[in-house]
């Protein structure tokens, strides 16, 4: 498999213990792993953009590696997920998007095992420095309204106009006192994804 010129990885954890005054009974814990790369592609049009689907299996694993290890969980404690990436603004954005939809997933189900549901998305191009907006729901199940949140992401160099900045989120629990009602974790039926 050939890799991906990473110039820096950045995991970021945030951990809320408290909300509106209350004390959450476990801590929720959202962890971002980051990746930025060479963008091959920058500065040219290719219809080709097959390479981006070895480098997108590669940064799957390494970022959920990265991220498990960070956290210092086991992958079944693994609650929600979501990626996002920013493509520097030599590249398109569909750089960004051959990296995340073509082979990404692949290995980020393989090692969190019970996962039916789409890993949600964002992606952009835009100049280092920018923040992007992870989308996150459960593993498990898209209607499970407990677990749709997200997170901001940014590194203040990155990416360069030539760079891809990837990014996989996942946490270990749900909104804070989540009451919005819709599918509860516990009634997932784990069948299609959906419910």
């Amino acid at each position: 498999m050939r890799k991906p010129c990473i110039r820096k990885e950045v995991v970021v954890i945030e951990e809320t213990r408290k909300e509106i005054g209350k004390r959450l009974e476990k801590p929720l814990r959202k962890c971002a792993s980051t990746a930025v790369i060479k963008n091959l592609f920058a500065g040219y049009h290719t219809q080709d953009l097959s390479l981006y689907e070895e480098y997108g299996a590669y940064l799957g694993k390494l970022l959920l590696e990265n991220a498990l290890e960070a956290l210092g969980v086991e992958s079944g404690e693994i609650q929600s997920y979501g990626k996002a990436c920013i493509t520097g603004t030599k590249g398109e954005q569909e750089h960004g998007a051959a990296l995340l939809h073509m082979g990404f997933d692949a290995p980020v189900r393989e090692i969190l095992k019970d996962t039916l549901s789409i890993i949600p998305s964002s992606e952009k191009a835009a100049p280092a420095g920018s923040s992007i907006d992870v989308p996150l729901h459960s593993k498990r199940a898209v209607k499970v309204r407990t677990h749709y949140d997200g997170m901001e992401v940014l590194i203040e160099d990155a990416p360069h106009p030539d760079e891809i900045m990837i990014v996989l989120c996942v946490t270990t629990g749900s909104r804070p006192f989540p009451r919005v009602g819709g599918l509860m974790p516990d009634q997932v039926k784990n069948l299609d994804g959906l419910s």
